[in-house]
C-alpha cells in the first residue's frame, strides 16, 4: 500500500512535465504560467507535508493515507475537466495536497511495519523504486495519450487508481500512530506555508516581471520573515512540527540539505528539458517521453544494486558518488544543439539516471534511520519537505534563468539570422509579453524559418546556463554530504563526547550513526543506520 501510495503521489510530476509544450499551445500559456502549472502541484506538497505527517502521527496514518488518495482523485478530476490555465492550477494544487498526505504517511507506515533497520532499508528501497517507476511511466502515458486525444486526458489515470486504492485500503491497511503524544503546531504550519509560498511566488514573478517590482520584493521579504518566524516558533513549541533538535543528527541534516539542493537542480532540469524537446527539437510528446524515461529507467535499474550495497558501502560514499556522476552528466549535456541525435543524448540521460538512482534510496533510508523509531514520521516528513521545497524552487529558479538568458541573447540571434527589423520588433514584443513558446507559433512568412532558428539559439543559451547551474547544485550537494554525513566511527566518537551535554528535549535525536542512545520509550527500541 505504501508503494501504491507513492506511485500515485508522484504520477503527475513527469506526466505534466512532458506535456508542458502541448498545454502551452492549447492554452496560450506564458513561461511563468507554465512554471505555475508545475509549482501548483509541488507548492502545497512542500508547504503542507510536515502538517500531514503530524496528522498521521496524531489521528492515524490510515486516515491520512485515504484522505491523500481522495485529494489525488479530486485534483486529477478537476484538471481533466479544465479549460483554462487557472483551473489546471486548482486541480494541480488539490493533487499536490494529496501527495503531501501520502509521502510522509507511506514512509511512516513502512517504519511502523518494519522496525528492524536492516530489513526496513530493503522496503524503503522498494518504496523509492515505486517513486521512480511513477516518474518513468508518466511520460509514456502522456506521450501515448497526446498522440490520439486532447491534453486533458493525461489526468485520467490517477482518478480510477486513487479510488481503487482508497477502497482497498479501507479493508487491508492497518492503522498506526506515533507512540508519543503529539499535537498540531498551527503557528509553525502557518509560518512554514507562508514562507514557502512567498519565496516561490517571488522567484517566478520576479523572473517574469523583474525583481524590482514592489509585489516581488514584498513576497521575498515576507518569505524571509516567515522562515525566521518558523525557526523561532519551532524552537519554543512544546510539540514542534519539525523539532530543531533533529538537526543535531549530522545524518538527518546532511540528507535534508542534499534532498533540497539536488531536487532543486533535478526537477528544474526536467522542466527545461521538456521545453527543449518541444521548442528546439520539435519532437512529439511520445518522442520526448522516450528520451525522458531513460533517466528514470536507469535510476530504477540502479536502485536494486544500490540497495544491496547499502549494507557494505556507507551512505556517504553512495550519495556523494551518485551526485558527482549526476553533475558530470549534466555538464556533458551542455553540448546539446537543435540537431543532437537520440543516440548522442541517450547515454548522457542514462548516466544521469544512474547517478540519481545511487542517491535516492540511501538518502531516504539515512533520514529515517537517523532518528529513534517514534520520530520516524517526523523525520520522513522533514526529509520530504526539504525535497519538495527544492522541487518547488527548481522550475521557478531554472525557468527564470532560462527565460532571462534567452531573452537577453534573442536580439543578437535574430540579427545574425537576417530577420528584418520590423519583424524583430514583433518577435521581441511577443517573447517579452507572452513567453518564448508564443514566438514559435508566429506566422512571419519568409522570416519564419530564420526567426525559429534564432529562437532555438537563444533557448540553447538559456538551457546551457541552467545545466551549469544544475551541475553546480549537484556538486554542492555532494560536498554537503561528504562533510556532514560522517563515517560511523568518527560520528560515534563525536556522539559519545556530546552525550553528557544533551538536554531532555534533544535526547531522542540520533547520533551521527543514526543511533538513538537516549529518549526511546520501553516499547520502542533504539535503531542504528
Amino acid at each position: 500500500m505504501a508503494c501504491l501510495g507513492v506511485f500515485v503521489a508522484y504520477l503527475p510530476v513527469t506526466t505534466v512535465s512532458v506535456s508542458l509544450p502541448a498545454i502551452q499551445r492549447a492554452l496560450g500559456a506564458s513561461t511563468s504560467q507554465l512554471s505555475w502549472v508545475s509549482d501548483a502541484f509541488v507548492l502545497p506538497m512542500a508547504a503542507l507535508i510536515l502538517t500531514t505527517g503530524v496528522w498521521g502521527d496524531v489521528h492515524g496514518r490510515k486516515r491520512v493515507f485515504q484522505a491523500g488518495m481522495a485529494f489525488c482523485a479530486l485534483g486529477a478530476a478537476v484538471s481533466l475537466s479544465s479549460d483554462s490555465v487557472g483551473s489546471v492550477w486548482v486541480g494541480q494544487a488539490a493533487s499536490g495536497l494529496g501527495a503531501a498526505a501520502l509521502l510522509p504517511t507511506t514512509l511512516a507506515m513502512i517504519s511502523h511495519a518494519v522496525p528492524d533497520h536492516r530489513e526496513r532499508g530493503r522496503f524503503i528501497g522498494l518504496w523509492a523504486t515505486s517513486l521512480l517507476a511513477s516518474l518513468a511511466v508518466g511520460p509514456l502515458i502522456a506521450g501515448v495519450l497526446l498522440e490520439h486525444v486532447a491534453w486533458r486526458w493525461i489526468f485520467l489515470l490517477p482518478v480510477p487508481v486513487s479510488l481503487i486504492v482508497l477502497v482497498v485500503a479501507a479493508f487491508v491497511l492497518p492503522d498506526s500512530r506515533a507512540p508519543h503524544g503529539r499535537r498540531l503546531d498551527w503557528p509553525g504550519q502557518i509560518s512554514a506555508a507562508v514562507a514557502v509560498t512567498a519565496v516561490v511566488y517571488g522567484v517566478i514573478e520576479g523572473g517574469a516581471n523583474g525583481f524590482g517590482e514592489p509585489a516581488v520584493v514584498a513576497a521575498l521579504v515576507l518569505g524571509a520573515v516567515s522562515a525566521a518566524a518558523f525557526v523561532a516558533v519551532e524552537r519554543r513549541s512544546a510539540s514542534p512540527m519539525l523539532d530543531p533538535a533533529l538537526f543535531r543528527s549530522p545524518a538527518f541534516t546532511a540528507t535534508a540539505l542534499v534532498a533540497m539542493i539536488s531536487f532543486l537542480g533535478l526537477i528544474g532540469f526536467f522542466f527545461v528539458l521538456s521545453l527543449y524537446f518541444g521548442l528546439v527539437q520539435h519532437l512529439t510528446t511520445i518522442q520526448a517521453a522516450l528520451r525522458m524515461v531513460l533517466v528514470t529507467g536507469a535510476a530504477i535499474v540502479a536502485g536494486g544494486p544500490v540497495g544491496r550495497l547499502m549494507h557494505r558501502v556507507s551512505a556517504r560514499v553512495l550519495i556523494t558518488t551518485g551526485l558527482v556522476v549526476t553533475a558530470g552528466s549534466l555538464l556533458s549535456l551542455t553540448t546539446l544543439d537543435a540537431h543532437t541525435s537520440f543516440g548522442s543524448i541517450a547515454w548522457r540521460l542514462v548516466l544521469l539516471g544512474l547517478g540519481l538512482g545511487a542517491v535516492l534510496t540511501p538518502m531516504t533510508a539515512s533520514a529515517v534511520a537517523s532518528v529513534p523509531h517514534h520520530l520516524a514520521g517526523m523525520a520522513a516528513a522533514g526529509n520530504n519537505a526539504f525535497r519538495q521545497v527544492g522541487g518547488a524552487l527548481g522550475p521557478a529558479v531554472l525557468g527564470t534563468l532560462l527565460t532571462t538568458r534567452a531573452l537577453h541573447t534573442l536580439p543578437a540571434h535574430l540579427a545574425d539570422a537576417g530577420v528584418p527589423a520590423e519583424t524583430v520588433d514583433r518577435v521581441l514584443a511577443t517573447a517579452h509579453g507572452q513567453g518564448l513558446g508564443a514566438v514559435a507559433a508566429l506566422h512571419l512568412d519568409a522570416a519564419t524559418g530564420p526567426a525559429l532558428t534564432a529562437l532555438s539559439g537563444s533557448f540553447l543559451d538559456g538551457l546551457r546556463l541552467c545545466l551549469v547551474v544544475s551541475a553546480s547544485l549537484a556538486l554542492l550537494a555532494a560536498l554537503t554530504c561528504a562533510v556532514l554525513l560522517r563515517p560511523a566511527a568518527r560520528a560515534g566518537r563525536g556522539a559519545r563526547a556530546d552525550r553528557g551535554a544533551r538536554a531532555d528535549r534533544t535526547a531522542p535525536v540520533a547520533d551521527g550513526r543514526g543511533a538513538a542512545a537516549e529518549g526511546t520509550s520501553d516499547r520502542e527500541p533504539a535503531h542504528t543506520s
